[in-house]
């Protein structure tokens, strides 16, 4: 007989104070941001058909509490599948897409129905755990996508397979104003009374873009994290819209037909005006929130947008954000500091390369007109992001400034860093190589060494 002592619990790990407020504090940015914004949500019939999948609907039930208008929009291929096989009926696809026969018809009401409710009752009980039970939201639906058939594509008719005509947006922007989380099935009606069997990814794209929905998320039954390395996004995970759109036609062992209708369905909603596209997975600690609720995330976003992570001119807005990037640095002696008064009044020199809203590198480029020259100054990378080439790119950007100004040399002094410098092509230099008026300024007390960058 086997005690107790024999199955010992599994470690857990220990979350200390500083963790829990370092965590919060992180967050508290996109709680804010995310508060009162809408987000549409597409759960695939192979995520419903998990035994994991009320952590999901939790994860939902607290998004929803924190302030986000939701509509779920809930896949059901597997489920289908499962009642044509219980009718002895075989599954027909065309393409991705299937062939929706009148029996077949039959089987998808009544496989679309049973998960509706299943999930219905799920959503139920997980938002009894995060919010009073007298303010609970409900969960609503309705008749509110119109539907056509597809018709005859590549000489195969499709039946009663459909697509979206139309989307009752207005009553969905009134459900989600009065709280509620609206829920859709991948369903559609016809004028004339008849139901099609839809795409749940090409509802989602039609209600996000009619919403004008902040974010088009995507779960998924693959894992688009790991698809980071595959598409050189780095940590950031994001893509352009020009990066994307060659996916909707790969084939590979990554990108399934379900994933690149998912991307297909993305960039479409990108274009119609959805602001981001995420793409996530089950894998870890609940992804969705993640994804949202920390800077690197836990996917793959697809955005239109140059600045998510961008370098881009400071403004007085940055100030107190590079005050803050560049105090460690003054501490340690390693930057001569600056007053806030001075360092806004030198902000037109400075360049910041921000990540999602946040300043996580920045330098400066003093000009020397005379000489036709630019001093490469106060350069500063976030610890969270050293070792991504950042102070490169902002070597970059400088290079290409001086060089747009007609001058012939970029020059830096440092300290602590002058091997940086020399493997990026600068070259030992003398106090008499600067600039006069740099020469008039320059500290003999902090043996500062002279970098040079001929011809930038």
């Amino acid at each position: 007989m086997s005690s107790a002592a024999d199955h010992p619990r599994p470690e857990r790990r220990v979350t200390t104070g500083e963790d829990f407020v370092a965590a919060l504090r992180a967050a508290a940015p996109y709680v804010h941001a995310h508060h009162g914004r809408t987000f549409v949500v597409v759960i695939p019939g192979e995520i419903c058909a998990r035994d994991d999948v009320d952590r999901l609907l939790g994860d939902l039930a607290l998004l929803h509490s924190l302030g986000v208008g939701l509509v779920l929009v809930h896949g059901s291929r597997p489920q289908i599948d499962e009642e044509l096989r219980l009718r002895g009926l075989a599954a027909r696809y065309h393409g991705d897409r299937r062939v929706t026969d009148v029996a077949s018809m039959r089987a998808v009401k009544a496989a679309v129905g049973v998960l509706r409710m299943d999930l219905e009752a799920r959503l139920s009980a997980s938002r009894s755990v995060t919010v009073k039970e007298e303010s609970q939201p409900r969960v609503v639906g309705g008749s509110w996508v119109t539907a056509k058939p597809v018709g005859v594509r590549d000489g195969v008719d499709h039946q009663l397979t459909g697509e979206v005509r139309r989307i009752d947006i207005a009553s969905i922007r009134q459900a989600v104003a009065q709280g509620q989380i609206v829920l859709l099935s991948p369903v559609g009606y016809s004028p004339t009374g008849e139901a099609f069997n839809l795409r749940n990814a090409d509802i989602a794209e039609s209600v996000s873009i009619g919403l004008g929905a902040d974010k088009l998320i995507f779960v998924m039954d693959s894992e688009p994290g790991r698809w980071r390395s595959l598409l050189g996004t780095g940590d950031s995970g994001q893509i352009s819209l020009s990066a994307a759109e060659p996916l909707v036609g790969a084939v590979g062992p990554e990108l399934g037909v379900e994933d690149r209708n998912c991307i297909r369905a993305g960039i479409a909603a990108v274009t119609g005006g959805v602001r981001r596209v995420h793409l996530i997975g089950t894998e870890g600690a609940s992804p969705l929130l993640r994804e949202l609720y920390t800077r690197d995330g836990a996917g793959l976003m697809i955005a239109d947008e140059d600045d998510y992570e961008a370098i881009r001119p400071a403004t007085v807005e940055d100030a107190r954000a590079i005050a803050e990037l560049i105090a460690p640095l003054e501490r340690q002696g390693i930057l001569r500091p600056r007053s806030a008064e001075q360092l806004e009044l030198d902000i037109d020199t400075f360049s910041v390369i921000v990540r999602d809203g946040m300043v996580i590198a920045c330098n400066a480029l003093v000009d020397f007109p005379d000489d036709e020259a630019a001093e490469f100054a106060c350069v500063v990378v976030h610890p969270a992001y050293r070792r991504r080439d950042l102070a490169a790119a902002l070597l970059r950007r400088a290079r290409a400034t001086a060089r747009a100004r007609g001058y012939r040399r970029l020059f830096a002094l440092t300290t602590a860093t002058p091997h940086w410098f020399l493997e990026h092509g600068f070259v030992p230099g003398t106090v008499g190589d600067l600039p006069a008026a740099k020469t008039r300024t320059y500290d003999a007390s902090r043996a500062s060494k002279v970098l040079l960058l001929e011809a930038p």
